[in-house]
């Protein structure tokens, strides 16, 4: 609590601090330690519910946890973007305890008034044989996402493209979510990325070394860049 407490006031503090005309990208590793089985509201006003946070998955021959795959490649990332000029905040730094959930994650998000709310995750399926590189991002709903669609599609499109570039994993393409909490709660453009399919041998096993971490960082920067319609050069 005392670390997300921390991170919720650098958030806080970030708009005041930063330069008017600076970009705020909200990195989001995502799950943590633990899973979080309480519920909350799909959306605003919604009376369906989900788990905050199921746990992710791992690596079928590393055992590599999602969680700190993401956020080994978050933590690669941010100083991508702050050299090329980007407010980054993070809506954790380490991996333990529950997880807060996707309302408090987009939340941090709504309350920097980010430009992109960048969730980083990998994949798992009970077919070991399925792999390849996609992105998420809200489907259309009137009263929850119809403000920021255009713009999550957007941001999908060009961080899809950069990501499979870096990675050279199948290309899974983009898709549509209405189930999402994290997306139905956010304020500004927002994406979930999904590098690679961890219950995969091949992508798991280049997944875990810190090349490919650093080539997903890269990939993911220079997406971001384009988005915020500035050079990707400076991601390296």
């Amino acid at each position: 609590m005392r670390g997300l407490v921390a991170v919720v006031a650098l958030a806080l503090a970030l708009p005041g601090a930063a330069a008017p005309s600076a970009a705020v990208v909200v990195i989001d590793p995502g799950h943590d330690l633990r899973a979080n089985p309480r519920t909350e509201p799909i959306g605003p006003g919604s009376s369906t519910l989900k788990i905050k946070d199921g746990g992710g998955t791992h690596g079928i021959v590393t055992g590599l946890r999602e969680a700190e795959l993401n956020l080994r490649v978050a933590l690669r990332l941010r100083p991508l973007l702050e050299r090329a000029g980007v407010s980054v905040v993070m809506t954790r730094t380490r991996t333990a305890g529950a997880s807060i959930g996707n309302v408090a994650r987009a939340r941090i998000a709504n309350r920097v008034h980010a430009a992109l709310f960048l969730r980083i995750h990998a994949d798992g399926s009970l077919d070991p044989s399925t792999r390849g590189t996609h992105t998420l991002y809200p489907a259309l709903h009137r009263g929850w996402t119809d403000d920021i669609y255009m713009r999550s599609r957007r941001a999908a499109r060009l961080v899809q493209g950069e990501l499979v570039r870096a990675l050279g994993f199948p290309d899974r393409g983009l898709q549509e979510r209405s189930d999402y909490t994290g997306f139905n709660w956010s304020d500004v453009p927002a994406i979930l990325v999904e590098l690679g399919f961890m219950t995969n041998p091949t992508e798991d096993r280049l997944l875990a070394t810190p090349a490919y971490e650093q080539r997903a960082a890269v990939g993911l920067c220079r997406g971001t860049l384009r988005f915020l319609d500035r050079s990707p050069a400076a991601c390296g």
